[in-house]
Formats: structure tokens, sequence, C-alpha cells
């Protein structure tokens, strides 16, 4: 112990000034690169893009940790709180959203993960929930429980998003994670709503999880093979922002009833 000193205040007060400014900076990088980036969405049901004026319930969006480049500039400032990790590699995200405009709760089914659920119950009447089922330290593509448990206590929607690039960058990280390629192409694939009833126990909850993954893969290699072809597909529309709002709620009732089954998906492919 004495080859290491503990750093002082001071030092980790530059820390994480640079850290943040670090992090503000790559978000403002990303943003100017998008502007240069063909992006095109395709929703099962639209109403549940926060950025658009159908928006009509609150959800719970899961995808994987590799697309969070393409997709955080892309719904800023909406009624959308990221839940991240307590690890320390989780710093730039946590900044990075902060200059975006979401809200973020610290948190993950190993470190804080009650008092996240707690911070999350307070918020869920407000806004949408996005998740990365497989962070902050993998197996890459390999969904946790935690998403799938948090719908079914909180009884909201759990929303899988797919995303594909054209020729996008890849860091050598576990995750392989994405940075898009100025002027190439991307794809998103927003999934059915899926509902799950309420206090599934750890057996019906790993049977959604196997689903759900499925889901969310296949989403993902069909986002893929359109970012790459380039081809035209039903439904499919230009990013365009239609709400700028940070927080959002609805009418008591308005919501539409929940599922009594354990496992129901919603709505018809874009």
């Amino acid at each position: 112990m004495d080859a290491m000193e503990l750093p002082s205040g001071k030092t980790r007060r530059l820390s994480v000034f640079a850290q943040r400014l670090a992090s503000c900076g790559l978000a403002m990088t990303l943003q100017q690169i998008l502007q240069t980036i063909q992006v095109r969405l395709a929703w099962y049901d639209s109403t549940v893009d926060p950025a658009r004026p159908e928006y009509n319930e609150h959800c719970i969006f899961v995808v994987w940790h590799e697309n969070l480049a393409i997709l955080l500039p892309q719904w800023p400032h909406c009624p959308l709180t990221l839940l991240v990790s307590q690890h320390r590699d989780a710093h730039w995200l946590t900044h990075a959203a902060d200059f975006l405009g979401f809200n973020v709760v610290r948190g993950s089914t190993t470190r804080g993960g009650t008092e996240a659920i707690r911070q999350l119950r307070r918020l869920q009447d407000r806004t949408s929930f996005a998740i990365t089922p497989d962070g902050p330290r993998g197996p890459r593509r390999e969904m946790a429980l935690g998403p799938l448990f948090l719908a079914s206590r909180l009884q909201m929607p759990l929303v899988p998003v797919g995303v594909g690039h054209d020729r996008p960058y890849r860091l050598r990280t576990w995750d392989q994670f994405a940075i898009p390629r100025p002027f190439s192409r991307a794809r998103i694939v927003v999934g059915p709503k899926i509902r799950l009833a309420r206090r599934l126990d750890r057996q019906a909850l790993e049977s959604c999880r196997h689903d759900t993954q499925r889901l969310l893969t296949e989403l993902n290699d069909f986002a893929a093979a359109w970012a790459v072809s380039g081809d035209r597909v039903p439904g499919e529309q230009p990013f365009v922002r239609a709400r700028r709002c940070l927080q959002l709620q609805f009418e008591l009732g308005s919501r539409p009833d929940r599922s009594d089954n354990s496992m129901a998906a919603e709505g018809n492919a874009a």
C-alpha cells in the first residue's frame, strides 16, 4: 500500500470534471455525426415513441448496450429515464445522458437495485424507462432478468428496440460498442409492447427472458440487414421530433388495461 496514494479531494474533483467534459464532448460529437447519417425507423406501435404526439403510455425500453451511441442523441429532452449501473465504467454514460437532457437513475440488479426500484416506482407515472439488459459488463447480448422483473412489478409494458448500422466503427470492448460511421445508414425497429403478469416468479421470468431475448435478437438482425441493404420497408419513416418535454403525465385511467397473461405481445409488424 505504500506505493499507492489515495487521490486528494482536489484530484478527485478534477477527475470528475475531466470525465464530465469528455462525456459532453462525446455527446456533442455524436450529435454532429448523426446529422450526416440517414436514420430510418419502423414501429410495431408508434404510440410507444416518446418523441411522437400519439405517445400514450410509458414503457420500459430494452436495447443492447452496444447501440446506445445511435439511440441517445435521437431522443434527448423526452420523457425518458435511463437506468444506469453504479459501476464506475458507467459514469461516462451518466454525464452524457445528463448533457442530452435525460433523467438518470443509478442502480442495477447487483448494486443499488432496491433504491433504484424505489426511484423508478416514484417516476413511472411521468416517464418511460430505458435499460440495457446486457450491461454494464456483459455477456454481450445476453439479457438479464432485471428488466422483466421491473416490467412485472411496475406493470409497465416492455418494448424491445432493435438497431442496425451500415459499416459502423466497433470499439474493442466487451460489447463491441458501435460508433456510427459518418454518411452511413442506421435503422431502428421498435418492437411490440410485451405485458407481463404481476409478480411473476423466477421460473416464469426466466421463460419470458428467453422469449424476449430471442425477439430482441431478431429485431437487431432485421435492422442490421435493413441498414446494409438500404432497401425500403413498409411503414418506415425518417426520425422526426414532434415532442420536446421532460415530464409528461397522463390523466388517471387513460392507460390501456393490463393483460392477465404471463406474457403478451401487441401490435402488428411495421
